[in-house]
Parts: structure tokens; C-alpha cells; sequence
């Protein structure tokens, strides 16, 4: 790994039995709050983008924190992918299961222009079920998806795979676990 890896992964740090019991969450507060960690992510999520980006679409509420300064590096817009209720106005919607449950995420019907070429970032690419529902919100936009970007890809939970067989990537994620 660079030292840009090797200090990311540092600063995450496991929480066993959260949300729930059998999950462990990636936590990555102790990341977000140590700034040469923070940026070393950002720098690292953008090494692995598409430059050929005309949006970034970061999802509720921890992939919020790298799409923004990611789109920001890229010099493309940012666009929220939110949990129901929280976005005013007319939405599409898409509904998806987690590791631990369901969930729907939303986004503006006009935040997107058609054919624009849409990057989506994440923290955590666990069983994709976050990453699938965004990419049929894009799809319902009229965008093109050129590629996903992710700090930490969980692979013992397949969701790579799962996106592979979807059609869907290409697929970058910083550190694989």
C-alpha cells in the first residue's frame, strides 16, 4: 500500500455488533476528523475517478462527506441522493435491501440533465444494494453512470460482483478489505 493508503486505513476503525449483531460497521469518524487522513481519502477517491465527469451523486448521509470534495476536485457538480422526505419538490425514487435491512433512496427529477455523465461515490461498497438502487436513479434521469468510486470495498460480501453482473462500473474502490 502508498502511505496515503496505509493512513487511511488507520484511521478506520471496526465497530462490532453495529447496527446490529452479526455487522461490523467501518467507522470512519476518527478519519473524517484527522485532516491529513480526510484528504488523503478525498485525493485518493479522485486518483481513481473518471475525469470525463459532468456530476457526482453521493448518497445519504456518510457518502455525502467524499462526493462533495470529490466533485469539487473533479470540477463537476454534486448532487444528494437522499433517504424519503428529505428532498422538496417532484423525486424519483428506488427502493433496495441492505445487509441489515431496506431501505429507499430519492433523488430530484431535474437535478441531472439528460446524457450527462454521472460518477457515483460512496464510503462503504458492502453488498451494493446502495450503489444498484443509485445507478437505477441515474438510469431514471436519463444519465450515463461512468463509473463508481468508493473508499473501502468490503469483498467478502460480494458486491463488486454484484454490480459486474449488473452491468454496472466500472467499479474503483481505495482500500479493498
Amino acid at each position: 500500500m502508498t502511505y496515503r493508503k496505509d493512513l487511511i486505513a488507520s484511521l478506520i476503525r471496526d465497530v462490532p455488533d453495529f447496527p446490529e449483531p452479526g455487522v461490523t460497521f467501518k467507522d470512519i469518524t476518527p478519519l473524517l476528523a484527522n485532516p491529513n487522513g480526510y484528504a488523503a481519502a478525498i485525493s485518493e477517491l479522485v486518483d481513481t475517478a473518471s475525469r470525463d465527469v459532468d456530476v457526482v451523486l453521493g448518497m445519504e448521509a456518510r457518502g455525502f462527506m467524499f462526493a462533495g470534495p470529490v466533485a469539487l476536485s473533479l470540477g463537476a457538480g454534486f448532487v444528494p441522493v437522499r433517504k424519503p422526505g428529505k428532498l422538496p419538490g417532484d423525486v424519483y425514487s428506488q427502493s433496495f435491501v441492505l445487509e441489515y435491512g431496506s431501505a429507499t433512496l430519492t433523488v430530484h427529477q431535474d437535478a441531472v440533465q439528460p446524457g450527462s455523465k454521472v460518477l457515483i461515490v460512496d464510503d462503504v461498497l458492502a453488498t451494493a444494494g446502495t450503489v444498484r438502487a443509485t445507478a437505477s436513479l441515474v438510469e431514471q434521469l436519463g444519465a450515463e453512470l461512468v463509473g463508481v468510486s468508493v473508499l473501502i470495498e468490503l469483498s467478502a460480501l460480494g458486491g463488486r460482483e454484484k454490480l459486474d453482473r449488473a452491468g454496472i462500473g466500472p467499479v474503483n474502490a481505495v482500500l479493498t478489505i
